[in-house]
C-alpha cells in the first residue's frame, strides 16, 4: 500500500539526524551553488566520493550580493520545516548563525497581523531571521569545508549520455564582459567534459534542463505558470537594539477590488543590527522607490514598522518583480534519464512573499537523501526521489496559489474543487486569528512543518467554524 502525502511528508520533515549512509557513486556534480544547489551537495556528500558544484559565479567567502542571485536583496525567511533540515544535515547550525549575529526568533517574538488584528501566537513555531546573503554564506561555508566539496566557476552548457543515463555536463568558460575571454576553471578552453556518475540540476527558475533533454531526444517537462505579476521594495534601517522584544512581523490584507498600496509587510530584525522591510503590492502600481514614501507607508502598519524606519536608512530601497509562479512536472514524465533529478526552483518557485522558497528546498534535499539512503538502483529513473518531491512542491504550491487566487486580479488555472478549498482555508485562517489550538496546526503547515491534509480532520473543521460563529456574533448583536 502506498503512502499517503501526509505520511512522506512527516518522513521528509522530519528532525531525526542523517544516519545510515554509504558511498554510492565516484563523483556526483551539482549544477547551481545557490542554497538548494548547496544543500545537494551536502546530501551527497554522504554518497559520493566527490561532489563537484558547478556556477558562473565566484562564490564569495563571505556574506555578499552576486549576480547569480539577483533577489537576495529581499526578505527571505526559513520557515519552521526549512530550519529543522538544516540543523539535520549541519548540527550546530543555529548556534553558529546566532554567533553570526542572526536572531534566533521563538514564537513569542514574531506577530503577524490581518487586516491590522494581530493573531494569537502558535507558542511553537519559531524562525532564523537573518538576510539571504548572510544564511547563504553560513551554508555555503559548513559545505565547502567537507573534504569531498569543491567548487568549479564555469558555464554548464549541456548534458551527455551514455545510453539511458547521464554520464557528464559539458562545460564552458565564464566570459568577462565585453572582453570576449573567458575566465575561471578551463579558461581557455573552449569546452570540455565533467565525468559524472550522478547530476543535480538546481540552476533555479532559469534552468535550461528542459532544453537540453529534449534537444538529447528526451521529453520535456511541462511546465505550469500562475501569473501573479508582484513588486516588492525593500529597506534596510539600523536597529537600535541588539535583542529585540519583537523579531520579526508579518502584516497582511485581505484583497480587494482595488488594490491597497500595500498588500502585505515584512520585518526581521538581521544581522549586523539591522532591519530588513519587505512592502508588497499588486495590480498596475508603480513600484515603491521613494524612502520617504517607504517611511510613510509603514508608518500604516503595526508599531514595530514605524519604529524601524525612524533608524537611519542603510543603502538604497530595492526592488523586484516576479510576474508568474512556475512548477516543471517532472514526476509526470514516463521516460527520464538516470542518474539525474531537478530540485529547488527549478522545479518549483512561488509568490516569495510566503517565504517557502528556502525551506521547499531544504525539504528537496531530504527528499534527495532519503532516496540515496534507500538503496536505489542508479541504473533506473529516480522516479521514487520525485514521487516524495512532488508531495513538497504540491503542498508549498496548494498554500501559495490558493492566497494568489483570491485576488481579484488573479485569474486563475482554478484548481478542481476550488470553491471547497477557497471557502475551507477561509475558516482555517479566520479561526487561527483568535483561536490557539487551530493556530498551531494551521501555523504547522504555513510553516511547513506538517502536510496541508492534516488540516482536514473532521474535529480541526468543527472547531474552526464554532470559533468563527462565535466571533462573528457580538459583531452581529452591535450591529
Amino acid at each position: 500500500m502506498s503512502e499517503s502525502a501526509a505520511r512522506v511528508f512527516a518522513r521528509l520533515s522530519t528532525d531525526e539526524l542523517v544516519t545510515r549512509t554509504r558511498t554510492l557513486m565516484a563523483k556526483a556534480v551539482v549544477l547551481g551553488g545557490s542554497l538548494a544547489g548547496l544543500l545537494a551537495a551536502r546530501v551527497l556528500s554522504d554518497h559520493a566520493e566527490s561532489v563537484v558544484v558547478v556556477d558562473r559565479d565566484s562564490l564569495p567567502p563571505a556574506a555578499a550580493a552576486r549576480p547569480g542571485t539577483p533577489h537576495d536583496g529581499q526578505l527571505h525567511t526559513l520557515m519552521h520545516g526549512g530550519r529543522m533540515q538544516l540543523q539535520r544535515l549541519f548540527p550546530g547550525f543555529e548556534e553558529e548563525a546566532r554567533a553570526g549575529g542572526a536572531i534566533v526568533s521563538s514564537p513569542y517574538t514574531i506577530r503577524a497581523y490581518a487586516d491590522g488584528v494581530p493573531k494569537v501566537s502558535d507558542g511553537a513555531m519559531g524562525l532564523i531571521s537573518s538576510s539571504r546573503p548572510f544564511l547563504e554564506a553560513l551554508v555555503r561555508r559548513r559545505t565547502l569545508a567537507l573534504p569531498n566539496v569543491k567548487v568549479l566557476t564555469c558555464r554548464a552548457i549541456g548534458l551527455e549520455f551514455r545510453g539511458d543515463a547521464v554520464s557528464g555536463v559539458r562545460c564552458g568558460p565564464v566570459s568577462r564582459p565585453g572582453s570576449g575571454v573567458g575566465s575561471g576553471v578551463g579558461s581557455g578552453v573552449e569546452e570540455w567534459v565533467e565525468d559524472a556518475d550522478f547530476v543535480v540540476d538546481a540552476m533555479g527558475r532559469a534552468s535550461k534542463l528542459g532544453d537540453w533533454l529534449e534537444k538529447a531526444g528526451w521529453e520535456r517537462p511541462a511546465m505550469r505558470r500562475m501569473a501573479i505579476d508582484i513588486d516588492y521594495a525593500t529597506g534596510y534601517f539600523r536597529r537600535t537594539t541588539s535583542d529585540p522584544e519583537l523579531a520579526a512581523a508579518i502584516a497582511y490584507r485581505t484583497p480587494t477590488a482595488i488594490p491597497p498600496r500595500v498588500a502585505s509587510g515584512a520585518i526581521t530584525a538581521i544581522e549586523g543590527d539591522r532591519w530588513l522591510i519587505t512592502l508588497a503590492n499588486y495590480g498596475k502600481q508603480p513600484p515603491i522607490r521613494d524612502v520617504d514614501e517607504f517611511r510613510k507607508l509603514c508608518g500604516e502598519l503595526p508599531p514595530v514598522y514605524r519604529e524601524a524606519v525612524e533608524g537611519e536608512q542603510l543603502g538604497d530601497i530595492l526592488t523586484y518583480h516576479q510576474a508568474d509562479s512556475r512548477r516543471r512536472d517532472y514526476h509526470l514524465l514516463k521516460r527520464f534519464p538516470a542518474r539525474l533529478i531537478s530540485l529547488g526552483d527549478a522545479v518549483a518557485s512561488f509568490n516569495p512573499i510566503y517565504g517557502q522558497g528556502m525551506s521547499s528546498a531544504a525539504l528537496h534535499a531530504s527528499a534527495l537523501s532519503h532516496y540515496l539512503r534507500s538503496a536505489p538502483d542508479l541504473r533506473r529513473h529516480a522516479r521514487a526521489f520525485f514521487a516524495d518531491q512532488r508531495v513538497v512542491v504540491d503542498a508549498a504550491w496548494q498554500i501559495s496559489t490558493a492566497a494568489d487566487l483570491a485576488r481579484p486580479d488573479v485569474h486563475g488555472p482554478y484548481p478542481r474543487g476550488y470553491r471547497l478549498t477557497k471557502w475551507f482555508a477561509e475558516q482555517m485562517a479566520e479561526a487561527s486569528v483568535t483561536d490557539r489550538e487551530v493556530a498551531v496546526r494551521f501555523n504547522s503547515v504555513t510553516y511547513m512543518r506538517s502536510h496541508p491534509s492534516s488540516l482536514a480532520a473532521p474535529a480541526t473543521l468543527l472547531r474552526a467554524l464554532r470559533v468563527n460563529r462565535s466571533s462573528r456574533k457580538p459583531r452581529r448583536e452591535r450591529g
